[in-house]
C-alpha cells in the first residue's frame, strides 16, 4: 500500500510531503513520546500520533518512516509543514482517534 492509497482509505487529506506519496507503507507505529518512536518505529511504519512539530517530522525522518498521520484533528505547524515537504515527507491529518487509526491501518495492512 502507498501512503496516497493509505490516506484516501483513512479519509485523511495530505497536509505536507505530497511529492512523497507514493512511498510503501509496510506497518504502522502509534505513539506520541519521540524518543520511544526513535527506538521502536520500523522503516516503512505509518506513525499515528498527535504531535504536529518538527521534532516529529525529524524523528520520522531519521527512523525513515513512510509518512506521519496526525490523529484527532491535531494541526501541523509551520515549520514542520516546511520541513517535511522540503524531505518529501508526507504528512496526513484526520479527525479520527488514534484507537480508531490504529485499528483501520492494522486491518488493512493485514
Amino acid at each position: 500500500m502507498t501512503v496516497q492509497e493509505l490516506c484516501k482509505a483513512v479519509g485523511g487529506s495530505i497536509l505536507a510531503g505530497a511529492n512523497g506519496t507514493e512511498h510503501p507503507v509496510t506497518g504502522g507505529y502509534t505513539c506520541d513520546l519521540l524518543s520511544w518512536i526513535i527506538g521502536r518505529a520500523r522503516e516503512g511504519d505509518c506513525l499515528i500520533t498527535v504531535m504536529g512539530n518538527i521534532n516529529a517530522v525529524a524523528v520520522a525522518s531519521l527512523s525513515d518512516i513512510s509518512c506521519i498521520l496526525l490523529s484527532e484533528g491535531a494541526v501541523l505547524d509551520h515549520d514542520a509543514k516546511t520541513k517535511a515537504d522540503l524531505l518529501g515527507l508526507p504528512v496526513i491529518g484526520s479527525d479520527k482517534t488514534s484507537f480508531q487509526l490504529s485499528l483501520l491501518i492494522g486491518n488493512l495492512l493485514s
